[in-house]
């Protein structure tokens, strides 16, 4: 395994996060039920979601990249559709069931699984250019 791949395909998608949080951070602040401060949720001075999600990226990425090796993924157009299935297949109905079960709204899914599905096809993308 390529560690650099998988480094920079993890920064992608996290880099990315930031931007699509960004976007739709009022939406997601009001379906996700964070408790907010002046201007970023309660808690939010913490680093720690921050190194969670980082290590969460790599380990999403290294597995794409587990995965793209065996099955013979070797350009960006397969690599996009490959990480995207990935995003909206495996990790977007495990988010759906993780707010449905806590009772929160569909907004929440559509938000949190279009940054999944995307993230995850950036990702499959950096994968296999680098």
């Amino acid at each position: 395994m390529d560690y650099l791949n998988v480094i920079v395909a993890a920064a992608a998608s996290w880099l990315f996060g930031a931007l699509w949080y960004m976007i739709f951070a009022k939406p997601w602040q009001r379906v996700s039920g964070a408790k907010m401060g002046s201007d970023r949720p309660d808690g939010g001075r913490s680093p720690m979601p921050f190194i969670l999600s980082a290590i969460a990226m790599l380990i999403v990425a290294g597995l794409l990249r587990f995965v793209f090796t065996q099955a013979g993924v070797f350009n960006p157009f397969m690599g996009a559709v490959y990480g995207g299935a990935v995003g909206l297949f495996a990790i977007t109905p495990w988010t759906m069931i993780n707010n449905a079960y806590a009772g929160r709204p569909a907004l929440l899914t559509v938000i949190d699984g279009g940054y999944s599905t995307i993230g995850c096809a950036i990702m499959g993308i950096a994968l296999v250019m680098i």
